[in-house]
């Protein structure tokens, strides 16, 4: 039989088992909403908090709410109706965009949000290709698909673009060219020849130093009177092209604070291997650099879709102007909260989905940065 008895030197005594309420749900409650009387009073004041404002919010979305049902009839208005954003569902993520033809919209990004899966899902193979896939000729098909034109397929103008279809096209438009324009002009922000480092310097400062709804109202107004006579660009062209270069602005900041933060060993070392300034930037320093500012590069594009709501200044109808749109409709006045919530809801989870994946990255490429 084993002997069950504790080991211990004489004068001391054996481990006890820690206290019931220093363990478990009892003990993380205590060390963290009950540790001190100024902890017990922030405590009740969050669950009075959630009773008086959760706990009614919820009722007014779920448990009260009106979920079926054709038109406004249907709705009791004792809490949300849910009606207005189903019956509007199509034109909040398509716009006016033919319905005979809104097999093309979604064979769009149905392909985009493949390769996006192959490309976030570790395991799958060929992700190099997938890459090169969604950055050339998956834009030129998404172009002859949602535009038409060619290949039998029927054009449709941009101008009946809407809803959740136009918020993702600039957000991705700008996004993929925001990031390589940005890391473009923070390497000639830094540059040692002075003509590209004042070039690189009043262009991102110019365009740091307006908001974007001026961009956009310039873009859209201004714009095509410099252009010569019977020579016109897509507003939502101009809008894409106003976007990009916005946002690249700050993506130069950005990636010049991760180029700074490089250690001045890591140039020294590279150039004392021979290696030459493009292959020094591609091999060493970039991918540090990048590295080390995924947070802040993923803040812009956070920021950048989230302003892309302000294309309604110029007549472009993306998810936002388009629930306004639906809130100004005489048959449905009255629900313009309903519509503000399912738009709230949507941007969120798109943002959401960006700061976790950043997080994802942080994670898989820390290789000792923190302390």
């Amino acid at each position: 039989m084993a002997d069950t008895t504790q080991d211990y030197t004489p004068g001391s005594h054996p481990d006890l088992p820690p206290p019931s309420s220093e363990v478990g749900v009892i003990g993380w409650l205590r060390h963290n909403l009950f540790a001190t009387p100024l902890d017990w009073a922030l405590t009740i004041l969050a669950v009075y908090l959630i009773y008086v404002l959760v706990v009614p919010a919820l009722d007014w979305m779920l448990f009260s709410a009106d979920w079926a049902g054709e038109t406004r009839d249907d709705c009791s208005r004792e809490g949300a109706c849910w009606v207005f954003a189903r019956v509007w569902s199509k034109v909040f993520i398509y716009g006016r965009y033919p319905v005979e033809e809104l097999w093309r919209v979604n064979l769009t990004f149905i392909i985009q949000f493949v390769g996006l899966a192959a490309l976030m899902i570790p395991g799958v193979p060929y992700k190099k290709w997938t890459g090169i896939f969604l950055l050339i000729p998956y834009p030129i098909i998404a172009f002859f698909l949602l535009y038409g034109g060619a290949f039998g397929l029927e054009p449709v103008e941009t101008s009946l673009w809407g809803g959740l279809m136009v918020t993702l096209v600039i957000a991705e438009v700008g996004i993929v060219a925001s990031l390589p324009i940005g890391i473009v002009l923070a390497l000639g922000r830094r540059s040692k020849m002075p003509i590209i480092r004042a070039i690189c310097v009043a262009f991102i400062e110019l365009w740091r130093g307006v908001p974007l709804i001026t961009v956009l109202f310039m873009a859209s107004v201004m714009f095509p009177l410099f252009m010569p006579e019977g020579v016109n660009f897509d507003k939502l062209l101009r809008a894409l092209i106003g976007v990009a270069m916005f946002s690249a602005a700050y993506m130069a900041e950005v990636v010049r604070g991760g180029l700074q933060a490089i250690p001045k060993g890591q140039y020294e070392a590279a150039q004392a291997l021979g290696l030459s300034y493009p292959k020094v930037m591609t091999f060493i320093v970039l991918p540090q650099a990048l590295k080390l500012v995924i947070p802040g590069i993923v803040n812009t594009f956070i920021g950048l879709f989230k302003d892309t709501t302000l294309v309604l200044i110029i007549g472009l109808f993306d998810l936002l102007g388009v629930v306004q749109l639906a809130a100004t409709n005489p048959d449905w006045l009255g629900f313009a909260v309903e519509g503000y919530v399912v738009a709230a809801v949507g941007f969120w989870i798109f943002c959401f989905a960006m700061s976790r994946y950043s997080m994802y990255m942080e994670r898989k490429l820390e290789t000792g940065h923190k302390r």
